[in-house]
């Protein structure tokens, strides 16, 4: 049995309009004007919650990007839990694939470094609960990728073990985290990156979901 891991945010989903929408309100609650635009700061958004903050911190002319971070967060978590997924939307053929995957016997779980209550209620809405019965989110263990013991839990959860599982992402901290488990990494192109993922030196790219079984194939054999 493989054990295909999953992040979810850049990888399964484009969720940048949600959570840049959800930047923008915390920035509104904090007095300031909305500073984050969907399409030009897409990678921003899938660095996280605090990497939008600082970076709308940086375009205020706030030195202290650490402090608006810090202020804004719990406000970005509570406007983006009320509007989850008005923008988001699957990658094309994600479902087909997963499924293919769990038909031939295989395991499929999600290591994301989303709060875990935000990352179920994505994927309840996403429907697809019954696809991925293990998720690890942020907050799930008392730490988060790059650390590998987030990975490693989602696929011991998942009945597996490392020399037969893969990590598919879409961003360095994906890469690092295969990295410190020493176990394959698979990273999309399709993100707002694209083929620039090539540079982190994954053992493998995914163009698009219709490529994941021949790219498994080529990994786990």
């Amino acid at each position: 049995m493989r054990t295909i891991v999953f992040d979810l945010d850049g990888t399964l989903a484009d969720t940048a309009g949600d959570l840049l929408a959800a930047a923008n309100a915390a920035l509104i609650r904090l007095g300031h004007p909305p500073q984050l635009v969907m399409g030009q700061d897409d990678a921003t958004a899938f660095a996280g919650g605090r990497a939008m903050l600082r970076l709308a911190a940086e375009r205020l002319g706030i030195e202290d990007r650490e402090g608006l971070a810090d202020a804004g967060y719990l406000a970005l978590l509570d406007a983006y839990g009320n509007d989850i997924d008005t923008h988001t939307t699957l990658y094309p053929g994600t479902v087909a694939a997963v499924d293919r995957q769990r038909a031939a016997g295989h395991a499929t779980g999600i290591c994301t470094n989303k709060p875990e209550g935000l990352a179920v209620t994505l994927i309840d809405r996403l429907k697809l609960t019954d696809r991925f019965p293990v998720l690890i989110g942020a907050d799930t263990l008392p730490t988060r990728k790059p650390d590998p013991t987030p990975l490693f839990e989602t696929i011991k959860r998942l009945g597996g073990t490392p020399d037969n599982a893969v990590l598919i992402g879409d961003t360095i901290t994906d890469r690092k985290t295969a990295a410190a488990a020493s176990i394959p990494c698979v990273l999309v192109t399709f993100g707002p990156t694209g083929r620039a993922v090539a540079d982190l030196q994954p053992e493998a790219l995914l163009d698009h979901y219709d490529q994941l079984d021949a790219v498994l194939d080529q990994l786990l054999g």
